[in-house]
């Protein structure tokens, strides 16, 4: 199985020695996104609504490249600075997730990268046309 890596030309920049997301074989693993800018590379100020719509944002970017879409993301983890901030956060992203909505963890971290309050990763299957629900 080859390993492809995925560098979205509407993303920001990377803040490390990592990529956007690289594919092995039908499954796309989406390194963490943060609240960056695309344009200009920086942090998205705000609150937890305002940033977690830009990572949302940033993981669109990722699946968009690779014409997929939020119903192909099988589970994502969140990753917050303050659980208290859950409501907010999810309220956000029920707006993304609107129906099939994917396995997921969230846990709280002592930081973020560049100040973030917010970081989500994502794991999508290319295979995926419709749910099964038993």
């Amino acid at each position: 199985m080859n390993k492809t890596i995925i560098k979205p030309a509407h993303s920001a920049p990377a803040v490390g020695p990592y990529n956007h997301a690289v594919r092995v074989g039908d499954l796309l693993f989406c390194a963490g996104q943060i609240p960056l800018d695309p344009a200009t590379g920086q942090l998205v100020t705000g609150d937890i609504k305002a940033q977690t719509e830009r990572v949302l944002q940033n993981v669109k970017a990722i699946l968009d490249d690779q014409e997929l879409t939020f119903a192909n993301v099988v589970k994502s983890t969140v990753f917050l600075t303050n659980l208290a901030d859950f409501a907010g956060m999810n309220e956000v992203y029920a707006k993304f997730f609107t129906a099939d909505f994917p396995a997921r963890s969230t846990v709280q971290v002592a930081a973020l990268p560049k100040g973030a309050i917010v970081e989500i990763e994502v794991i999508a299957h290319f295979g995926i046309s419709d749910v099964d629900m038993p």
